[in-house]
């Protein structure tokens, strides 16, 4: 029998214990995607213990931070949702995760919270509702004292080296310019443009946000969607100039719908009329600004990320009394490949498709996505169009393994861009390692299998590539 979590955890022949070790282990890490607040990292700021960075819970302002993931995992386990995301002791919390987090065997949270007590604390245990106590006073003291565990720290020690946050294009990115300005700060830290709220006509909020975007151009008001595409193309090169390397897209489908701009802006001024838009209406308006979005993130050498196929807030309940992301989102079952594959083709017909990054929140994708890329590759960068890295519900150890292989099957896996933590914490480094760890394993297999040589020179390549040195070229670092 194996022992648990040592330093060979998932590694099951000689061939990938060679290439962790020695190749994938120690390359700097490039998380290009993420949902870490800036600020905390320009004021490095330190936790008084292990459940604020856990856990998290209510903002004054009634909203809600922390990991969702593991608000799941308690709530799956009858936990109340006073010692989840409430205001009880933080001890007695951190007990109620360990129950729950005892149950969650074959569950990735279990590998990546005992991973981060190793990592960062040097704790050889593993977390139980018996050793929960232990583990608070022994984290509490180093996140309390330790300068290695404040949130510089925990990225030095690391390895990152660059992090692409996740910004509204009406934000400031003052945190942005006052990182890039402190020579102390020895990691990159980047915006992304992440324009939803512009897109979402259809959804609650849309026209507050119009005066919001208009107002960061320094007009009184967006008036077409011709504006609306003025004006995120200026907020993009205010991006592009503090050093922003990618979109991100999270929506809920991808449409394709070509109309007019007069159409487009038809719509738009209806939507801020307060009226009810048809569907064809609506998509219009999305596909005019996904274009106009489009040949700009080309024009820039910014990366399009797309996100899609979350059936979001889907507990009506819950979501009234605590807002969006706070874990009651699901996969849902979109059949919009075709319409990703137009919007492609159409910047691609007068050369302005952007390096695009393609994730489906649903499985069942995989194949789809793998067969889209080869229609869109071509000699401006290797792996022009990725098939990103198994999201959210699917970074588990089968949906890793199952998205690589798929674009293994289907792709070239050697150009893949590896690995993001689309992460609210900064613990969340070690799923670096947990993934590195089953690419490592997998390749093993094919090479012990006889399926791919024993090649030294091709598999260092292939695991550093992947690892790090493909994300490197592809966002420009």
């Amino acid at each position: 029998m194996k022992a648990f979590m040592d330093k060979d955890f998932l590694l099951e022949t000689e061939t990938a214990k060679h290439l962790f070790h020695d190749y994938a282990e120690n390359m700097p890490l490039v998380d290009y995607h993420c949902h870490i607040p800036p600020q905390e990292i320009y004021e490095n700021r330190r936790f008084d213990d292990l459940v604020q960075v856990w856990l998290g819970g209510e903002n004054p302002d009634g909203s809600f931070f922390g990991d969702h993931y593991k608000w799941r995992v308690m709530r799956s386990n009858g936990v109340s949702e006073e010692y989840i995301t409430g205001h009880k002791p933080g001890l007695e919390r951190l007990k109620k995760f360990a129950g729950a987090l005892e149950m969650a065997i074959g569950n990735p949270m279990y590998h990546w919270c005992n991973l981060e007590l190793r990592k960062f604390f040097g704790y050889e245990g593993y977390l139980t509702p018996e050793t929960a106590e232990e583990i608070w006073n022994m984290t509490g003291e180093k996140l309390r004292n330790d300068p290695k565990l404040t949130v510089r720290g925990l990225i030095e020690q690391s390895n990152v080296a660059f992090i692409g946050t996740t910004d509204d294009p009406i934000d400031s990115l003052e945190w942005h310019a006052k990182i890039a300005a402190d020579p102390t700060i020895t990691f990159k830290v980047c915006p992304s443009f992440r324009p939803d709220k512009a897109i979402n006509i259809t959804k609650a909020g849309f026209v507050e946000y119009m005066g919001k975007l208009a107002a960061s151009v320094g007009k009184s008001e967006l008036t077409s969607a011709q504006d609306v595409c003025d004006a995120l193309v200026e907020r993009l090169e205010f991006f592009h100039k503090m050093g922003c390397r990618a979109s991100d897209h999270g929506l809920d489908y991808i449409p394709f719908r070509t109309c007019t701009m007069d159409e487009a802006n038809a719509a738009f001024r209806k939507a801020m009329a307060g009226e009810t838009l048809t569907l064809e209406e609506a998509e219009g308006y999305q596909t005019t600004i996904l274009l106009c979005l489009g040949k700009a993130y080309h024009r820039m050498g910014i990366v399009m990320q797309l996100h899609y196929s979350c059936l979001r807030n889907v507990n009506e309940r819950m979501f009234a009394k605590m807002g969006p992301d706070t874990g009651f989102d699901m996969i849902a079952q979109n059949t919009c490949g075709g319409s990703i594959a137009q919007l492609l083709s159409a910047l691609d017909m007068t050369g302005e498709c952007p390096k695009t990054i393609l994730y489906s929140l649903n499985p069942a994708d995989n194949e789809q996505l793998g067969t889209m890329l080869g229609c869109f590759q071509s000699d401006e960068i290797p792996g022009k169009i990725q098939h990103g890295s198994a999201w959210w519900f699917n970074d588990t150890k089968t949906g890793m393994e199952e998205q690589m292989k798929s674009l293994a099957n289907l792709g070239l896996l050697g150009n893949f861009v590896g690995m993001l933590t689309d992460s609210r914490s900064f613990l969340s480094y070690a799923r670096h390692d947990y993934f590195r760890r089953i690419l490592c394993n997998l390749i093993g297999h094919w090479v012990e299998n006889g399926e791919y040589p024993n090649d030294e020179a091709s598999l260092k390549k292939i695991v550093e590539g992947i690892c790090y040195n493909n994300a490197a070229r592809y966002f420009d670092l």
